[in-house]
């Protein structure tokens, strides 16, 4: 299934990461919604930046470049012939 769809284990990883970390934000119970969601962006950014950087989660970001083909000014109106 993760053949089919490359994007979805990264998705699922994350989603069960950041309910973990929001059961323990929300431990950190502070009684105000805000400070709840701040508390828990902030254990989310320590324990993700962790797991990044000691090598146990890996993010494989590629960068695809494509050339925008040049594009040419339209041909000038050809002037209409005059009789003498």
């Amino acid at each position: 299934m993760f053949e089919k769809y490359p994007w979805l284990e990264p998705v699922l990883l994350g989603a069960v990461i950041v309910f973990i970390l929001d059961l323990v934000g929300n431990l950190v119970s502070f009684s105000n919604r805000v400070l709840n969601a701040l508390a828990t962006a902030i254990i989310f950014a320590i324990v993700f930046g962790g797991l990044l950087y000691t090598g146990i989660l890996t993010l494989d970001v590629t960068t695809v470049t494509t050339e925008t083909p040049a594009t040419t000014a339209p041909a000038a109106p050809a002037a209409p012939a005059t009789t003498p």
